[in-house]
């Protein structure tokens, strides 16, 4: 599976989701010990499983949560703790791919409701579920993985109400059992998001608020 983590960087660097050194993925197995995740500023076009940083849990001494122990020398994502708050509580094995998807950031930026907009087309809502936009934080900030995770609806038990989620003026955040079936989840939502901005219909409701706010 570490190989599908080098696979899937090209990919969307290929579709130009994401510059030579964006992007992060993470990956947990089943109660895992480890987690395995992107290197920071790392070139993602030459990703091969031996880059990957591979990070112990282990339960820190004053708070009593388990946390990824980051020794020195190791340089994963600067994203990582978006990606450990949706790991952390986790019972199964599970990948969180991180992108700055295209038409998904512009359909953001626009002003679409993501979640509203799927719900239209059956294309995406049998197979992915859409949640709430995360509104725009800094990116890196732990700010912006708490809210990310709440927007998934993370459960205590470490389940999720949603498979994949915008950030305003950042990117998309999906969470899957493999790095491939993440990707599967941005593709959908990004393609339906090309199909809405290419119709006109993100342009005529923009023009229609500005003329309600100019009145």
């Amino acid at each position: 599976m570490l190989t599908a983590i080098g696979d899937v960087m090209r990919r969307v660097y290929e579709r130009g989701w994401i510059t030579t050194r964006d992007g992060n993925i993470s990956m947990r197995k089943r109660d895992g010990k480890y987690l395995y995740i992107t290197p920071s500023g790392w070139r993602k076009t030459i990703v091969h499983p031996e880059h990957v940083v591979r990070l112990e849990i282990v339960r820190d001494s004053v708070t009593g949560l388990t946390v990824p122990n980051i020794r020195d020398g190791q340089q994963p994502s600067g994203e990582l703790w978006m990606h450990w708050n949706l790991q952390q509580y986790s019972k199964k094995t599970r990948t969180v791919v991180h992108v700055h998807a295209t038409h998904i950031v512009a359909a953001m930026y626009a002003g679409i409701d993501l979640q509203a907009m799927s719900a239209e087309f059956p294309e995406i809502s049998r197979y992915t579920r859409v949640g709430p936009t995360v509104p725009a934080l800094p990116a890196l900030s732990r700010e912006l993985a708490e809210v990310t995770a709440k927007c998934f609806g993370l459960r205590k038990d470490g389940e999720l109400e949603f498979d994949i989620v915008g950030q305003a003026n950042h990117g998309v955040c999906a969470v899957a059992i493999d790095p491939w079936a993440a990707y599967e989840h941005i593709e959908r939502l990004d393609h339906i998001c090309e199909i809405v901005l290419k119709s006109g219909v993100a342009a005529r409701s923009a023009t229609r608020q500005s003329t309600s706010l100019a009145a």
